[in-house]
């Protein structure tokens, strides 16, 4: 990746082309309509299964889009946003902020609307497997008796 970390921040440079789905992203954020309170950036919302963005990698639901082929993104309303990203060409570049996730450590917030942590299904399924053997050692010793 390229540029400095700042705060649990990077910035890369992602070159993309534009598919059948356009990019294969949606965006949310503006002067307008800002996404998080008291940042007016664009942030990416979505990525479009097997558009772009999802067969790239690179671009993840919650990064910040600082800019588009040069042309910086701070101060646009949303519209004028998607404008850009509509006429930007085939062959675009992208100026991309991620959060950083700590290895080793709780997952972060990624300003994507959802906090992180462990999926729930990492909690039930060993929850159930335990009541399934309960249940069935409970049977085994009432039959025994």
């Amino acid at each position: 990746m390229s540029g400095g970390v700042e705060s649990g921040l990077s910035e890369e440079m992602i070159n993309l082309t534009r598919g059948p789905s356009g990019l294969g992203f949606n965006i949310v954020g503006g002067t307008d309509q800002p996404y998080l309170p008291n940042d007016s950036g664009i942030y990416v919302s979505r990525i479009k299964e097997n558009g772009a963005a999802a067969v790239d990698g690179r671009v993840q639901e919650g990064d910040k889009i600082l800019a588009i082929n040069g042309r910086d993104l701070k101060d646009l309303q949303h519209q004028e946003a998607v404008d850009l990203f509509r006429n930007a060409g085939d062959d675009v570049s992208l100026k991309v902020q991620h959060r950083l996730q700590p290895q080793n450590g709780p997952v972060v917030y990624r300003g994507d609307g959802e906090p992180g942590g462990i999926p729930l299904a990492a909690i039930l399924v060993p929850g159930l497997a335990l009541a399934v053997a309960a249940v069935w050692l409970f049977l085994r010793y009432r039959q025994r008796m």
